[in-house]
């Protein structure tokens, strides 16, 4: 049975009675669609979110992939924490090594610091590696990795 579809376009507040009227006449509301006005400082547009540090938007754009040269910094900088290094040894060590951060910076100790509860997030996953084992086996050993 072929069904009949109107648009009505409010500009005040809905009367009960008028949707009593519709009613009557056989309608029945399949959709409402709400509008307001934001404040002015709502408007603004959300900030987009990056993938976090040592992650990245898969080709596919559907899933996060492991990001090899991030990676690389977790793990130098998770081997200089535990080292006990403080936070300016551990930016200077990776400036030597040429590792920059995600916007192209040197790092610095706050810089470092602010890595901390990435490393916390990303920890029991490198912990797992091979990487990070056989890199542990060579810092036991007294051999640079």
């Amino acid at each position: 049975m072929p069904t009949e579809r109107i648009r009505q376009t409010v500009s005040g507040p809905i009367r009960t009675e008028e949707i009593e009227q519709r009613q009557r006449e056989g309608w029945h509301a399949v959709a409402i669609e709400w509008e307001r006005t934001m404040p002015e400082r709502a408007q603004t547009i959300p900030a987009v979110e990056e993938p976090p540090f040592g992650l990245r938007v898969a080709e596919d754009c559907q899933r996060l992939e492991e990001n090899p040269g991030e990676t690389e910094v977790l793990l130098t900088m998770m081997e200089l924490i535990l080292d006990e290094g403080p936070y300016s040894s551990i930016a200077d060590e990776l400036n030597r090594k040429g590792y920059v951060t995600r916007q192209g910076s040197r790092w610095n100790p706050v810089r470092v610091f602010e890595m901390l509860p990435r490393l916390i997030e990303a920890g029991p996953k490198i912990f797992s590696t091979d990487e990070w084992r056989r890199r542990r086996q060579k810092a036991r050993q007294g051999t640079p990795a």
